[in-house]
């Protein structure tokens, strides 16, 4: 059995040019990955692939109401936070459950105050900046967004994190 890590991103750009290091990287380390973006049908998904996820429509999960789904680990746009409630329903939900490491990018959301979720850092592996290079490239976004570290928040779960990859800033 495989972990599982649901990443929920506002479009591939966006889950490339923040989380592509990352992604590749629990893919890696034998995670199973999978980007959810709306609108999915008119994407190009190539970008996401090299990075080796599998990518699905968030509406389509979303109208299934997310049937055969549990993740051990959920990354959200705060850009998809801010646009769509249903999304950011299910984050609230996911950090009140307490047992789901929950990872959040971007500077629109802000947590409730109820939950803990400080700024966390990835060092991006070698082969991780190489295949971002690509995933970036097939998106047609600039090589200067392929930085060494990628930020995030996270809500800590109830019980250390599963994937060490995550640590504090400061």
């Amino acid at each position: 059995m495989r972990y599982r890590l649901d990443v929920v991103a506002h479009n591939v750009a966006d889950a490339v040019e923040h989380a592509g290091g990352w992604l590749f990287d629990r893919v890696g380390a034998g995670w199973e990955v999978t980007v959810l973006i709306p609108g999915l049908p008119t994407a190009d998904v190539r970008p996401l692939r090299i990075l080796g996820a599998e990518v699905l429509d968030l509406d389509s999960v979303i109208a299934a109401r997310g049937q055969g789904r549990r993740p051990d680990a959920v990354a959200i746009s705060s850009v998809v936070c801010e646009q769509d409630s249903r999304t950011h329903r299910g984050l609230l939900n996911a950090l009140h459950d307490g047992g789901v490491e929950v990872v959040v990018w971007g500077r629109a959301w802000t947590s409730p105050p109820q939950h803990q979720v400080d700024p966390v850092v990835h060092r991006l592996s070698i082969a991780a900046q190489a295949f971002k290079a690509q995933a970036l490239t097939a998106a047609q976004l600039p090589q200067a967004l392929n930085t060494p570290t990628e930020v995030f928040r996270s809500g800590l779960p109830s019980f250390p994190p599963l994937g060490f990859d995550l640590v504090p800033v400061g």
